[in-house]
């Protein structure tokens, strides 16, 4: 399974940089993680977006799953044998267009709070590493 994060804006902050490179280094093994830093979310779907990509948005107004929840999510989409990527979309400053969202196959809400879009990232690349740890039945922290 190939899992694309799709950034409106630019991960700046070294401190988020690093946390974020750190991640993707221990997914090596697991899986091959994309980052794809861009101006507009809506220009990225409308020259990327596949029919085969299961989209999920991150939403204040979205589901919220705990982390073996949110692990189940992946393998269940995995399992589901028609998708071949996962894309997730994190908006910018204004968050997603309604266009974007149209696109979602499932609108995921890490919180009911809002997030700096780098932090987003951070938070769901060391939670998409949580979910490899779980589903591999290898120990994480709780």
């Amino acid at each position: 399974m190939n899992i694309d994060i799709v950034l409106e804006g630019k991960l700046k902050e070294p401190y988020f940089k690093d946390g974020v490179n750190e991640f993707k280094k221990r997914l090596k093994g697991y899986i091959d993680l994309k980052i794809n830093e861009v101006g507009s979310v809506d220009d990225y779907l409308k020259n990327n977006l596949k029919s085969n990509d299961f989209v999920i948005t991150l939403e204040i107004e979205g589901i919220m799953l705990d982390s073996i929840e949110f692990a189940q999510k992946i393998r269940q989409i995995e399992n589901d044998g028609f998708y071949n990527r996962i894309l997730f979309l994190i908006g910018g400053s204004d968050g997603l267009s309604d266009y974007a969202k149209q696109k979602s196959t499932f609108k995921f809400s890490m919180s009911r709070l809002t997030f700096l879009h780098q932090e987003a990232l951070f938070i769901l690349t060391e939670q998409i590493y949580r979910s490899m740890r779980i589903l591999n039945n290898e120990p994480y922290h709780k």
